[in-house]
This record gives C-alpha cells, sequence and structure tokens, in this order.
C-alpha cells in the first residue's frame, strides 16, 4: 500500500499517534509530498531503471541493432529511527493547568525525528552511518543526471536549473528542493529579467514560490558549506520526481508508532517512544537529478 504521511494520519484511530504524524508531516516539506510504501521485513529489493534503451528506422532487408534498457539491482534496508520523551510526574501533575506537559514533550520529540528524517534525506550515507539510510546526494549518482555548476562552484543561473529539470525524465519533477540561499538567488534573478515571481499552494495551504510551473522548497539541512574543487561555499539543488516503484519513494513498516512505555523504575516519571522504520528507494535515475557547486554569489 502506498500512501502520504497526510493521508496515514488520517487512517490512525490513535489520538496520540494521529497527533504525533501531523507533527512530523507539518515539520517538513519532504514529508508533505513523499509517498510511502508499506514493506514486510526490514529490507526491499528493487530493480532500478538506469537507461531505456533506443529505438531507429530501418530500411527493408537491413540489419537491426539491438538495444535493451538496463537495470541494476538495488536493496534498500531499512532503518530505525525516533527518540524516547520522559515526562517527570511531579511536573505533569503540578504544570499542566496551562498547558499539558507530556503533550510537549512528545510533539517535540515528533519535531526531531521529522527533522532527523530530512537531513538523513539530503545526505544521509550508509557507509559513514550504518544504522542511516542512503539519501538523495548519495542515490542520484548516474553521472547524466548530474549538472555541475563549475569546476570551483559558480552562481546559480536560470539555465543551469533549465538544464537539471531537462535532465528529469518521464515528466516534470514534483518538486525543487535547495537551500534558502539558492532560493533567494533564483529570486532575485528572476525579478532582475522581469520574471514574475509565480506563486502556489502547497497540500497544506502554504504560499510556494514556483518555477516553471514546478514547487520550490527549502530545506534547511541543506549545506551551503559543500565542497566543490578548491571552494567549500557551495551547495545543492535536487529536482525530484516522488512515485512508488517508478521514482523515489519512501519505505516503511508499521508506519510511525507512538509507544506508551509507561512508569519508569529508576525516577518518577513515564515514557513515550516515538519509533519509525524507514528508508528511501530511488526506482529511476532518470526521475531525479542534482545541480551540484552552487555559489551564493
Amino acid at each position: 500500500m502506498v500512501l502520504l504521511l497526510e493521508e496515514a494520519a488520517k487512517l490512525s484511530t490513535d489520538v496520540l499517534q494521529r497527533g504525533v504524524v501531523e507533527t512530523i508531516v507539518k515539520e517538513s516539506p519532504i514529508l508533505q509530498m513523499l509517498p510511502f510504501m508499506t514493506i514486510e521485513g526490514n529490507s526491499y529489493k528493487y530493480t532500478q531503471e538506469n537507461t531505456l534503451g533506443s529505438a531507429d528506422f530501418y530500411g527493408v532487408n537491413a540489419t537491426w541493432t539491438e538495444s535493451t534498457a538496463t537495470f541494476t539491482q538495488q536493496s534498500s534496508t531499512l532503518s530505525i529511527l525516533g527518540g524516547d520523551a520522559d515526562m517527570d510526574n511531579f511536573i505533569q501533575r503540578t504544570a499542566s493547568n496551562l498547558l499539558d506537559q507530556r503533550a510537549i514533550q512528545v510533539a517535540k520529540k515528533a519535531k526531531a525525528v521529522a527533522q532527523r528524517f530530512e537531513s538523513t534525506f539530503i545526505y544521509g550515507d550508509m557507509a559513514v552511518d550504518p544504522n542511516g539510510f542512503n539519501g538523495v546526494r548519495k542515490l542520484i549518482s548516474n553521472p547524466d543526471q548530474v549538472v555541475t555548476a563549475g569546476a570551483n562552484g559558480a552562481s546559480l543561473t536560470t539555465a543551469m536549473l533549465d538544464d537539471v529539470i531537462d535532465r528529469v525524465k518521464g515528466g516534470k519533477p514534483e518538486i525543487l528542493l535547495m537551500s534558502k540561499r539558492s532560493r533567494r538567488k533564483l529570486k532575485s534573478l528572476m525579478v532582475a529579467s522581469n520574471h514574475y515571481v509565480e506563486r502556489g499552494e502547497s497540500s497544506f495551504g502554504r504560499q510556494v514560490m514556483m518555477y516553471d510551473g514546478i514547487p520550490v522548497e527549502v530545506s534547511d539541512f541543506i549545506l551551503d558549506t559543500e565542497t566543490q574543487g578548491n571552494s567549500n561555499s557551495c551547495s545543492s539543488v535536487y529536482a525530484v520526481g516522488f512515485g512508488a516503484e517508478e521514482a523515489l519513494t519512501g519505505l516503511q513498516n508499521g508506519g510511525i508508532e507512538v509507544v506508551d512505555v509507561g512508569q519508569l523504575e529508576t525516577k518518577d516519571g513515564t515514557r513515550v517512544r516515538i519509533r519509525w522504520y524507514c528508508g528511501l528507494a530511488l526506482f529511476n535515475q532518470l526521475r531525479c537529478a542534482k545541480l551540484v557547486g552552487v555559489l551564493g554569489n
């Protein structure tokens, strides 16, 4: 079954769990749009499409040239993401006359989970942290899907952005993901060229900037200190297509769970655990592309 987390929250009959999922989704623009496949077991094997092959016109009695699509067998392992929120019983009883202290702690923990997922979505590398999962920076590895702004970085131009969008095959990407610095630069480019700044509305009713009809979303976790050549003040832009078994999709087993651990033995308090068995899979390299080496000037 494939669902957006927003839709999955509506199906939950647990009020606390539904609230946690909604908090996590609202915290991250990625989680508002990324579909999730529910899988069995702790890993998922899939065939990743690399090239489509080719077709041609032939004359009578001509020799046909074989050209098939190429694929790579991939495997994505689920990671255990989560955290515990402890609440002292005395504080809960004496300081909850205005705000439920337990609910506040759970909400904060949910935001921490969302932020951890988003940072891993960008820079996750199992060679560095084997407990996590590979993010888009590593998953988008086909050289044809990578645009380099310059050997030592270069300022963003609309031509670069058009190039990275055009690398995405099978339709436009669903999202352009970049840092706030890159968005400011893009906006200034559009204003300087007398191009009106397109605006759209997200699924949560937020006004978002658009480029060529594609939502421009910002991630606070895309660094402006990436290294390109001899420059260490670069950033990246990702053109991402979402879709189960056809583009980029999230993987999970059981969804986001809220476990009431209950009273603690070693202190007078209670514990709530948020856990999520999750991962990421890119089914088709041609549905995503990245622009690297973007400077801020």
